[in-house]
């Protein structure tokens, strides 16, 4: 008898239960698993490794290039979060277990632009609003795709292409002018966060 009574009152509470409350918790609690990039740590690893390789990881230079692998380096410097889903994912585990994400210049784009799960995320803004840490990835016109990653180390004043300073990956360089690259079109990559 006692059974039933805390059965039925089990019911009772459940029907008192506001389904909406409940989804919006549920989205209060995924927006505080997120934590803040740190941009200073992915600087810091853009400077170390612009003009020297990392052993921890796979230089793919003679691969189709390096530039998009350094530059998820750098990112993930600043994440410290990996997404291990299978092809749309974000990792690296060694030269040939990586997603697409890791070693491609559209593939990251794609994975940043619509990452909800683990992992950094960021948003494509005007060039004003790039930061130290962020992506630049340009299009060279001789392809039918975006062709170079690049990671942002330094910004002067005003924040205009000959005042933001890149280092890369095939070819290497550190504190490069922007504006001394000859691009048909670029897009910024701001990265916003870290989904844990």
């Amino acid at each position: 008898m006692i059974l039933l009574h805390e059965t039925e009152n089990c019911f009772q509470a459940l029907k008192l239960i506001d389904i909406n409350k409940i989804n919006k918790a549920v989205k209060i609690l995924a927006v505080l698993k997120t934590k803040p990039y740190n941009r200073e740590d992915a600087v810091q690893y853009a400077t170390r490794w612009a003009l020297g390789r990392n052993p921890r990881f796979y230089d793919y230079t003679n691969l189709g290039g390096d530039c998009t692998s350094f530059a998820s380096q750098v990112i993930f410097s600043g994440a410290t979060v990996m997404n291990y889903t299978h092809v749309y994912g974000w990792y690296y585990i060694n030269g040939n277990e990586k997603s697409p994400s890791w070693t491609g210049v559209d593939f990251l784009y794609q994975f940043l632009i619509r990452n909800r799960e683990q992992g950094p995320f960021a948003q494509e803004v005007s060039l004003s609003q790039i930061q130290p840490g962020d992506i630049i990835q340009i299009f060279f016109g001789n392809q039918q795709h975006y062709n170079h990653s690049l990671a942002v180390t330094k910004i002067g004043f005003p924040n205009n292409p000959d005042q933001i300073f890149v280092a890369t990956h095939t070819p290497d360089f550190l504190d490069r002018k922007f504006s001394s690259y000859q691009w048909v079109a670029a897009r910024y990559l701001h990265i916003l966060g870290v989904n844990m």
